[in-house]
């Protein structure tokens, strides 16, 4: 009886792995902003308040870019290296960091410890799970370095010695698709990459981090045991491809023929290139995005809120449900009962979850603009272009954030946390234990 009871008590008790994400990311997000209110963290050794570390720390855990401080300037060596380490932390996924750490420990990987590794890569299955968490490990390590390397010469060429460590930092900022920089001491507070937009090296190399994480793992080991073989690739590899190459390429188009007039042929391929990779979800920018026109805005907004892949560095709604609501559109339209991709239907499960996910983020990208909009007297259009930067952890601002109150930032931390974890799994952690089975009487509804 008392065995009976123990165990009632430990099954209460026992967390779901969506509820373990959750408690993760927010306790690295605590113990990040405790570091930056150190007084070393900050370049003129004075303590920083803890509503400005904690955003900081927010928006580097979940690899968004919106920040109340410039990095270059505002930060210390010691706290721009704290922001480092918590943008790669959560680039990788802490479960995956504490996976890594067992694993160099030699310590035995449970079944419910791969049950969390499995949700937290978005795997399809969990066998095979360590080894695929060694793979990305690996990769990441291998992308990070080669960027970095690439970069060296550019970086050093125009900041000397500096060059270095600029180098190091852009490369794991632009895989991880954070966003953060470290130009701000050299050509300005919250610049960005703006000063690097004549430079073929630099935005190629960045460009190709910011795709290659936001691609998503399994994507990579689709590539490592089918290389170039398209054909052999699963259907979620496909779609992923597919739906980032369209979102890439189309954007790009309309930038150059619409915004950038102003710059020489090769400049402006370039430029439009880089503003069409880095909304998904990356947040750097080569442009002063105040003077590009509406429509150009809009089409940002839009793609800061699609993200990256799932299982990826990005955050957003991802791609993979993008291309789920337009399938599911198209099938309506043919009146086809079914949706599929590349000779493969999808279950029903999976448009519904994307429906869910779809007005989850748009509630939170209109009702916190609104929120912003009304509490700071701000115009809700500029308010819509933060929101979406938010929820979608790009980074991407119209530079409103830093004379936000404390309210409104709280707002964008939620929207930031809500993004990075996602949106189901944060519902999914509240509600793990509930389970209804039952079904209400069919009801006939017109829509349309």
């Amino acid at each position: 009886m008392e065995q009976n009871t123990e165990m009632e008590v430990k099954k209460k008790f026992r967390m779901s792995p969506f509820r373990k994400i959750i408690i993760g990311f927010a306790g690295v997000i605590l113990l990040g902003a405790l570091l930056l209110c150190l007084p070393v963290s900050s370049a003129e050794k004075t303590a920083t308040s803890f509503s400005d570390a904690l955003f900081t720390s927010t928006s580097a855990v979940c690899v968004t870019g919106l920040v109340v401080k410039d990095t270059a300037s505002y930060w210390s060596p010691f706290g721009q290296a704290v922001i480092l380490v918590m943008i790669q932390i959560g680039g990788l996924g802490v479960i995956t960091v504490a996976a890594l750490i067992a694993l160099l420990a030699r310590k035995k990987i449970s079944l419910a410890q791969r049950s969390v590794m499995q949700e937290a890569i978005s795997a399809p299955k969990m066998g095979g799970i360590v080894r695929l968490t060694r793979f990305i490990v690996l990769m990441t390590l291998i992308f990070e370095l080669s960027g970095a390397l690439l970069m060296l010469p550019g970086f050093i060429r125009h900041y000397g010695g500096r060059g270095v460590w600029m180098s190091f930092f852009h490369s794991i900022s632009a895989f991880c698709n954070a966003g953060f920089d470290v130009m701000g001491k050299t050509t300005g507070e919250f610049s960005s990459l703006t000063a690097m937009r004549s430079d073929p090296l630099i935005n190629i190399v960045v460009m190709l981090l910011i795709i290659t994480g936001g691609i998503g793992y399994m994507t990579w080991d689709d590539f490592k045991e089918n290389k170039f073989h398209l054909k052999k690739y699963t259907m979620q590899s496909k779609v992923i491809l597919v739906t980032g190459l369209v979102l890439t390429v189309i954007p790009a188009v309309f930038f150059f023929i619409f915004e950038f007039s102003d710059l020489p042929l090769g400049e402006r391929t370039l430029v439009s290139l880089f503003q069409a990779v880095t909304p998904r979800t990356a947040g750097f920018n080569t442009v002063d995005l105040t003077q590009m026109n509406g429509a150009g805005r809009a089409i940002i907004i839009v793609l800061m809120l699609i993200g990256g892949a799932p299982g990826s560095t990005a955050g957003g709604m991802k791609t993979t449900t993008a291309a789920v609501l337009f399938g599911s559109m198209i099938s309506i339209f043919r009146r086809k009962k079914e949706t599929g991709f590349f000779g493969r239907r999808i279950d029903p499960d999976v448009s519904r979850s994307a429906l869910a996910i779809l007005m989850l983020y748009l509630a939170l990208f209109f009702g916190g603009a609104l929120a912003i909009s009304a509490i700071e007297g701000i115009p809700v259009e500029t308010c819509l272009f933060e929101t979406a930067s938010a929820v979608g952890t790009v980074g991407l601002s119209l530079g409103i954030t830093p004379g936000l109150g404390l309210a409104s930032r709280i707002i964008l931390m939620v929207m930031m946390f809500v993004g990075r974890t996602g949106g189901l799994t944060l519902i999914y952690a509240a509600v793990s234990d509930y389970k209804d089975n039952s079904r209400l009487p069919l009801g006939k509804l017109t829509v349309g």
